[in-house]
């Protein structure tokens, strides 16, 4: 079948470019990099498989009728259009940055394939179930490709561990709980193609991971490749961490770090800040403080 693959640098590539440029390719790590560079040069052709990128969409129907189970990891790796890929590739790197030096690029891996499966196989539960209870057979054929439905899974996963009571979104600060839930409106509204489905399941993965069987199971494979008792970094408390919100976190400044943060997220907790915190432009000093904001501080710098 004739495979479908646009070469050139379009309007997303150049973006991506730039953006990867200010970011700097040297603080993006291995696996995350990895990603980023096997799925920019498959939607390129350089890496040129015997399919084209629709051949390999997500169904219920190729999944449960047809058994092409391929479908499960390979309509997420593949990407409708240059705009598609930026916004989710910019998305992984910075989920990527706050979760591999987190559990390490190995864990990182493991959660990442974890992941992709999950959500892959929870749209396809979803659209089963959409299909039997609305008796609606048109569930089954909607096909889906893209990494965002991880991205979801990731981004539940980062919110959880970053603590906090807000999130920024479209400027407005939004409890933390709901974030990922008005973004998820917040998509299919302004991006009406985008899989609804595929960003459902991704959500529902995260929340598998953090209160269900996921975590378990990705420790139990990480331990078995590194050793039972390789240390969990996961476990510590850490700060801020800057994951990518599909351009709907609006444009506040983080005088912390002395540079715009579009684009990024920061958790931001009014009783945690008070009046001296540095989103103020306050000081404190060192000597007015607990050993475990102290420990905190020192974290955040290497993050």
């Amino acid at each position: 079948m004739a495979r479908d693959r646009r070469r050139g640098m379009g309007l997303g590539l150049m973006l991506l470019a730039y953006k990867l440029h200010n970011i700097g390719m040297n603080t993006i790590p291995p696996v995350t990099l990895a990603l980023l560079i096997g799925q920019c040069l498959l939607f390129l052709g350089i890496i040129d498989p015997p399919w084209s990128r629709y051949d390999v969409c997500l169904s219920g129907e190729h999944i449960l009728y047809y058994k092409d189970y391929w479908r499960l990891v390979l309509s997420a790796i593949e990407h409708s259009d240059d705009m598609h890929l930026y916004h989710n590739m910019i998305s992984l790197v910075l989920k990527g940055r706050t979760l591999e030096r987190l559990f390490g690029s190995v864990k990182f891996a493991i959660l990442t394939v974890v992941f992709t499966l999950a959500t892959s196989l929870t749209y396809v539960g979803l659209v089963w179930g959409a299909t039997e209870v609305l008796e609606n057979y048109s569930y089954m054929k909607q096909c889906a490709i893209g990494f965002s439905g991880v991205l979801f899974a990731l981004k539940v996963l980062t919110t959880h561990l970053e603590g906090g009571s807000y999130r920024y979104i479209h400027g407005m600060a939004v409890p933390a709980k709901y974030a990922v839930w008005i973004e998820l409106v917040i998509i299919h509204v302004l991006v009406p193609r985008a899989s609804f489905v595929g960003h459902l399941a991704g959500i529902l993965v995260g929340l598998a991971y953090i209160w269900g069987p996921l975590k378990a199971l990705v420790e139990m494979i990480n331990a078995a490749i590194t050793g039972p008792y390789s240390y969990d970094r996961s476990q510590r408390s850490f700060g801020q961490s800057y994951t990518y919100m599909h351009g709907t976190v609006g444009p506040e400044q983080n005088h912390d770090r002395g540079r715009q943060n579009y684009g990024w997220n920061f958790a931001y907790d009014q009783s945690e800040a008070g009046a001296s915190s540095p989103y103020e432009g306050g000081t404190r000093s060192t000597a007015n403080i607990s050993a475990e904001e102290l420990r905190q501080r020192r974290l955040q710098r290497f993050q």
